[in-house]
């Protein structure tokens, strides 16, 4: 696939998309299928489908380090090793820390891929749907501010974009994780059915199912089903995950309208304080360093959550001293997480007569069962949390650094383990205004633009929370007759669950929030941000395929405004 890169003469176009990730690559193909000349700004390198995944179909023997980072790749990737996904096989897809930097005035792990396709090449692929619930939440409890959209007004989007990317997964009629549009599900193995039944005995309005994933279990629109190869952080050549670049960017290319120019690092967005609208885009070339800027009617801002913020921050007029659409002064505030790796696990000395096939690229989900209402209402935490996680069994691993020698060492290599399951939580963080991202003039990148500086924490609520979490899971598996349970807690600092959200959040009051209801910034109404710098609340579930249809509703929305010329 060969993206349309031709630069108009005069810079101008219908809507300039900044950025190319999950919901950057929504945003180009719904503009661009309605018609738009489309500008697509991404600040990494270009990454086209199937050519740029280098080691898509390597071997564990075709590595140096046999998939280990190597001592100076830690030195590069100082921060991303801190989430345990990079390795020798994916980390070109990773940010260079030496090269990115930013400043953590309390902890951050900033996990992060400038490219294009950015963290859609990497994501863990789970798609879960939010429901009334998590919108009302704030306003149930007094906190925050209140979403300015509800279940009704985004299930539509929800089912149009679920259709289009492919879900696998399984419908279980629960109020609040609402089912969606599923491709066939993955199979539990046996010991996770056992643990299914069992949780489900013992625990009243407790479900396990497996993971509702963005794989395809069956062919889609050309492209093929999962392979349960499990090496997507290398990227899939069979398009059997989703990705901008398998899916969105060659479906908004298919149109002729798109125009994606990688190496742009945007500086900031342009205002014309006589229309009050934005005019344009000003980018430096990573690449030559040149200042570009790029002018059209509307603009979708999907950098990421910080990388969206950041420009918005470093977009300053004498309308906007302080940052584009920041009358509220909320702008870079109310920085959420998900917070994650703890739970417990076990071992089962059952079903040795049973294995299972294939490496799924995919484990089980749990939903969250805490304060749904009344009967489960906690008195030490508000919201909740999910667990996931799998069982599998031991394999020639074990062998590793253990005495031995010969045939019969060997032998023994290849007869599987015991079985073991593992439950990860992943639990909600509140919305909390002193959780903030500031610019810092006095470290620039390597375009010369502000870096970040990061200040923000988990509080008591989400500590509260964590506790529980691990006891939850530790009951579950004893009583599905697990033994050995033990549980652990490798919190990490706030951003190592990538699911980083907030700073622009939407609301219905420009004086409390940035956004509006329909992903607008309050004060310049041809600006949209629809990636997770939107999100108000940060609910405890996996939130791209959130992102995914507020992009496609927000699009919908801009094109039939420029139809009306309101915008």
């Amino acid at each position: 696939m060969n993206f349309i890169t031709q630069i108009n003469a005069d810079h101008t176009y219908d809507a300039i998309v900044i950025g190319s990730g999950i919901s950057g690559g929504w945003a180009a193909k719904e503009l661009c299928e309605k018609g738009l000349k489309t500008l697509v700004l991404e600040r990494g390198r270009m990454v086209r489908h199937v050519t740029d995944y280098p080691t898509m179909n390597d071997e564990h023997w075709d590595f140096a380090h046999r998939e280990r980072l190597s001592y100076e790749d830690t030195r590069q990737y100082y921060v991303q090793t801190r989430s345990g996904f990079i390795n020798e096989t994916n980390k070109h897809f990773y940010n260079n820390d030496v090269d990115n930097p930013y400043t953590e005035v309390k902890r951050f792990d900033w996990i992060r891929g400038n490219q294009v396709g950015g963290r859609s090449l990497l994501w863990g692929k789970q798609c879960y749907r939010w429901s009334d619930l998590d919108f009302e939440a704030n306003a149930r409890e007094g906190i925050g501010v209140d979403w300015p959209i509800r279940y009704k007004d985004i299930e539509p989007w929800y089912s149009y974009v679920e259709k289009y990317v492919g879900i696998s997964g399984e419908k279980l009629g629960l109020s609040h994780l609402p089912d969606g549009h599923f491709l066939p599900p993955m199979e539990l193995n046996c010991v996770e059915k056992h643990v299914k039944a069992r949780i489900e005995k013992e625990f009243a309005g407790r479900y396990l199912t497996i993971g509702r994933v963005a794989h395809l279990t069956e062919p889609l629109n050309g492209r093929g089903k999962c392979q349960y190869r499990n090496r997507c952080s290398r990227g899939c050549p069979f398009g059997a995950y989703f990705s901008s670049n398998a899916v969105t960017l060659p479906a908004a290319d298919a149109t002729g309208n798109l125009t994606l120019r990688p190496d742009s690092a945007v500086h900031s967005i342009m205002y014309d304080d006589k229309t009050g609208k934005a005019t344009g885009v000003r980018i430096i070339d990573t690449v030559t360093h040149e200042t570009t800027e790029f002018f059209a009617r509307v603009i979708f801002v999907n950098a990421s959550t910080l990388g969206s913020t950041a420009i918005l921050l470093n977009s300053t007029s004498a309308r906007f001293p302080n940052g584009m659409g920041n009358d509220s002064g909320e702008l870079g505030h109310n920085l959420m997480d998900h917070h994650y790796r703890l739970g417990a696990m076990g071992s089962y000395d059952g079903f040795q007569d049973q294995y299972y096939k294939g490496r799924r690229p995919n484990g089980i989900y749990i939903p969250r069962f805490r304060n749904l209402d009344e009967r489960t209402r906690h008195p030490e935490f508000l919201r909740g949390y999910g667990y996931q996680g799998g069982a599998g069994r031991g394999n020639w691993s074990t062998g590793v650094n253990s005495e031995g020698i010969g045939g019969d060492f060997k032998d023994n290599l290849f007869k599987p383990g015991a079985w073991g399951m593992t439950l990860v939580g992943f639990g909600e963080c509140l919305p909390y205004h002193e959780n903030k991202v500031t610019l810092n003039h006095d470290l620039k990148d390597k375009a010369g633009l502000p870096t970040l500086s990061m200040d923000c924490e988990f509080k008591t609520n989400e500590m509260n929370m964590r506790r529980y979490i691990k006891e939850d899971a530790a009951e579950m598996l004893e009583k599905a007759g697990f033994k050995n349970v033990t549980t652990f807690d490798h919190m990490g600092g706030i951003g190592v669950g990538v699911h980083e959200m907030g700073t622009a959040r939407m609301g219905r009051d420009p004086k409390t929030s940035v956004l509006n209801a329909h992903n607008q910034v309050h004060a310049v109404p041809n600006v949209f941000v629809t990636d997770g710098a939107c999100m108000t609340s940060s609910s405890c579930v996996n939130p791209s395929i959130t992102y995914m249809a507020l992009t496609a509703r927000a699009a919908d929305f801009a094109v039939e405004e420029m139809k009306s010329k309101r915008l």
